[in-house]
């Protein structure tokens, strides 16, 4: 093991005791302290008073090693890898314990996360993957967005994990770039300071943005906000992403639908747009109260998620029943094409 004198440059990367570290990953001081003696997985830096001083991306790869070690690898083998190996390892582990259940339970939505320490509370043990009826894996972690721009993702993330210290327009435009480059569906940013305007441009963009601090039942329920629920045993609109799609039909299509008169056509066009403009109401009304209240946080994170997904579903209805009435469902064109057929 070889243990460097803690400099200026270090402060940002190592700043963790052993005990802190231990905390983070529930691994003990003890069995910490093996692994980097005697299997060389940690090289902590010192400080002027000699005392050990770990990373952030340390505590991350402590909670790795042993939820791998729990999974049955022995550390010799893998106390060497880094974290983009060992998560690696993870996602294999994950999909090979997941593949002979099939079926709607146990589907997992790979998330990638820019910034270590936020991947150190998600990847920690005491920190709960299992969010409503979906699972959590977390396929890539990146320090900064330097980093996660030059970096080839592991997987196809459709959840990013964005932590950063201030938000202004500047690393607006940063998040932006990089949710467009990857095949992202929900982007989620946590912050610490931050301009109004930036944050609600990526909330118009429909990211989920949350200031800190939060705690990690908090940050929990957020993540469980962007995920399907099954409403309904006989209409799936989850596919293989298992998240929330964005609404298709704005406000003012939804009024030239249901403004239809019924001498032409059937209710049904009427009734099924209203759902879905109440249904999209309720559902941002959800996410507004799972941002501004902490105490019934995961209320509301079960309530967005059960209105986005039913919204989501009454959206396909909507469409079947415009297919059916020779209805255009795009902004811009006539809404009826040709009389009803029913």
């Amino acid at each position: 093991m070889n243990q460097t004198e803690f400099s200026s440059s270090d402060v940002q990367q190592a700043h963790y005791r052993i005990g802190a570290v231990a905390a983070l990953s529930g691994v003990p001081v003890t069995t910490l302290r093996v692994w980097e003696i005697r299997y060389g997985a940690f090289s902590p830096a010192k400080s002027a008073g000699q005392h050990r001083l770990y990373s952030q991306a340390d505590a991350v790869k402590a909670g790795q090693l042993k939820q791998l070690c729990d999974a049955g690898h022995g550390i010799s083998a893998i106390a060497n890898l880094d974290i983009h190996s060992l998560n690696r390892l993870l996602a294999q582990q994950r999909a090979s314990a997941a593949s002979p259940r099939g079926g709607s339970e146990g589907r997992t939505v790979a998330m990638a996360v820019v910034g270590r320490a936020i991947a150190s509370r998600i990847t920690a043990p005491k920190f709960t993957l299992q969010f409503l009826t979906h699972s959590i894996q977390v396929t890539d972690v990146f320090e900064d967005f330097a980093e996660a721009s030059m970096a080839a993702f592991n997987d196809q993330p459709r959840i990013l994990l964005i932590k950063v210290n201030t938000l202004n327009d500047s690393v607006r435009e940063q998040i932006e770039r990089l949710a467009a480059s990857h095949p992202i569906l929900q982007t989620i940013v946590v912050y610490n300071y931050g301009q109004l305007v930036a944050v609600e441009a990526l909330k118009v963009l429909g990211m989920l943005v949350r200031r800190e601090p939060m705690s990690d039942y908090e940050l929990s329920d957020l993540i469980s906000s962007v995920l399907l629920v099954d409403v309904s045993k006989a209409v799936s609109v989850s596919g293989p992403t298992a998240l929330i799609p964005a609404r298709k039909y704005s406000d003012a299509t939804l009024a030239r639908v249901a403004g239809i008169s019924s001498n032409i056509l059937c209710e049904c066009p009427r009734h099924v747009a209203e759902l879905i403009a109440q249904l999209a109401s309720f559902e941002q009304y959800s996410q507004e109260c799972l941002n501004n209240s902490a105490e019934d946080a995961h209320l509301h994170a079960y309530l967005r998620a059960v209105s986005g997904s039913a919204r989501a579903m009454f959206e396909r209805a909507l469409e079947m029943v415009a297919v059916h009435e020779g209805i255009s469902l795009n902004d811009g064109e006539p809404v009826v094409v040709s009389p009803s057929q029913g």
